[in-house]
C-alpha cells in the first residue's frame, strides 16, 4: 500500500508503524534559506510517496548507477543499506571472529567461502536497525548464496535489477576520472570538470578500462543469471539508461505497487 501526503521538501523520511500498509510521517518546520522564498511554493506543493515496504534487494552492473539509487531508496524507504563487500572489509578491519576468519582467505588469495559471508548478512540482518528495513546491496551473487538466505527464512519483499545496455555501461566506466587532489569523481561526458585547471589533473584509474570493465560485466551478468530463478516472483526489471531521478521515480512506483503482507 502507499499513502500520498502533501508536505515541505524538509519533512522527515516516512517511517513504518505497525506492519505493511501503516505509515506514520514526522513533520518538521521548513527551514528557508535567504533568497529561497520563491522555492517556499514548490516546497509546500510537493508530494513525497512512501510505501510499507521493508526487505529490498538490488543488483545492477558496475556503472549501472546502483549506488546513487541505493542512497535514494535507504533515504525515502528508511532501509537500512548494507552492502556485502563493505560489509566484509568493515568486519576484517575491525577484527571479529568473522572477519579473522575471511581474513585467512584473503591473505592467502582465496575466495572467502560462501558459508562465512553468508553468516555475516545474516548476522547483520538480524541487527536492531536492519531488523525494520533493509536494502541488500548486491548479494546474493550465487545459487548458493541464495539457497543459504532461503533456508535463513531471508527473503526479499522485491529484487530489484537495474538494466543497462553494455555499451552504455562501457562508456560510462571509460570515461570516468579521478581528481587526485579532492578524489571527486568526473565523467568526461556527463559531469566534466568546471575548469581546465581541473581537467589538467585528472586520471583515470588502473580499473576503468574498456579491457578490465567487459570481464567485470560479464562475471555480473553470470552471477545475475545463476538467482534469477530464485527471485523470479518478486523480480522487477528497471530500466537504468535514464536520468537517476527517472530511473528512481520507476522503482517507488513499482514498489508502491507492492501487495506486502506484514
Amino acid at each position: 500500500a502507499a499513502t500520498a501526503i502533501h508536505t515541505a521538501r524538509t519533512e522527515a523520511p516516512c517511517r513504518y508503524a505497525g506492519g505493511a500498509g501503516r505509515l506514520r510521517t514526522v513533520r518538521r518546520a521548513p527551514h528557508v534559506s535567504a533568497g529561497a522564498s520563491s522555492r517556499k511554493r514548490h516546497a509546500r506543493s510537493r508530494v513525497v510517496t512512501c510505501a510499507a515496504v521493508s526487505r529490498v534487494m538490488i543488483s545492477g552492473a558496475p556503472a549501472s548507477g546502483k549506488g546513487t539509487q541505493c542512497e535514494l531508496l535507504s533515504e525515502a524507504f528508511s532501509l537500512t543499506h548494507i552492502s556485502a563487500g563493505d560489509l566484509l572489509r568493515a568486519e576484517v578491519s575491525t577484527g571479529t571472529a568473522n572477519g579473522l576468519k575471511a581474513k585467512e582467505f584473503m591473505d592467502a588469495g582465496k575466495l572467502v567461502p560462501n558459508d562465512i559471508v553468508v553468516t555475516m548478512v545474516k548476522d547483520r540482518l538480524k541487527q536492531p536497525d536492519a531488523v525494520a528495513g533493509w536494502l541488500l546491496d548486491g548479494y546474493p551473487r550465487s545459487k548458493d548464496q541464495a539457497d543459504a538466505l532461503e533456508e535463513a527464512d531471508i527473503r526479499p519483499e522485491v529484487f530489484l535489477l537495474l538494466e543497462v545496455p553494455e555499451s552504455i555501461l562501457v562508456e560510462r566506466v571509460v570515461g570516468r576520472r579521478l581528481d587526485p587532489e579532492t578524489g571527486k569523481i568526473y565523467h568526461m561526458k556527463y559531469a566534466p570538470p568546471e575548469n581546465d585547471e581541473i581537467a589538467a589533473r585528472l586520471i583515470q584509474r588502473s580499473d576503468d578500462t574498456e579491457e578490465k570493465v567487459v570481464p567485470r560485466l560479464e562475471t555480473h551478468n553470470s552471477n545475475v543469471a545463476a538467482i534469477l530463478d530464485s527471485y523470479s516472483d518478486v523480480l522487477v526489471r528497471i530500466n537504468g539508461d535514464q536520468d537517476k531521478n527517472q530511473v528512481y521515480a520507476d522503482i517507488e512506483k513499482a514498489l508502491k505497487s507492492l501487495n506486502v503482507s506484514a
